[in-house]
C-alpha cells in the first residue's frame, strides 16, 4: 500500500470520528497526536472554534523528562496534560483519538490522563 493511500485512509479516518465528535464550552474536545519523535495535546472548544489548552512533548518543562513518542511518553504526557488542564479548569473532555486506533500509545495517554483526574 503506498503513502498516498495511507494519507488518504488516514484522513477518512479522521473524518469519520469528527463527525461524532465535537467540543462544546462544557465539555471541549482533546485531541492527541503522535509524530515519530513527539506528542501533541491540546484541548478545543469547537463552537468557538478556540483551543483552550496546549503541550507537547517539546514543552520547556517537559524537556529535562526527554519524552519520546512511546508508551513511557505518553503516560507521562497524559498526566503532565491533566495537570494542566485542571489548573485552567477543565474537569471533563471528549476524546478525539485523532485517527489512530484505540490501544498502545493512544491507550495509556487515555488512561493516564484519567488516572490524573480528567473525566471522559
Amino acid at each position: 500500500m503506498n503513502t498516498i493511500r495511507k494519507a488518504q485512509l488516514l484522513q477518512k479516518r479522521k473524518w469519520r470520528i469528527r463527525s461524532k465528535v465535537a467540543g462544546t464550552a462544557a465539555r471541549p474536545r482533546l485531541s492527541v497526536k503522535f509524530s515519530g519523535k513527539h506528542i501533541y495535546a491540546q484541548v478545543i472548544d469547537d463552537a468557538a472554534a478556540r483551543t483552550l489548552v496546549f503541550l507537547s512533548s517539546l514543552d520547556a518543562g517537559l524537556r529535562p523528562q526527554k519524552l519520546k513518542a512511546n508508551l513511557a511518553g505518553a503516560k507521562a504526557l497524559g498526566t503532565a496534560f491533566a495537570d494542566k488542564a485542571k489548573a485552567a479548569g477543565l474537569s471533563a473532555v471528549v476524546f478525539d483519538r485523532n485517527g489512530r486506533p484505540y490501544h498502545g500509545k493512544v491507550k495509556a495517554f487515555a488512561d493516564a490522563a484519567r488516572a490524573a483526574g480528567l473525566v471522559f
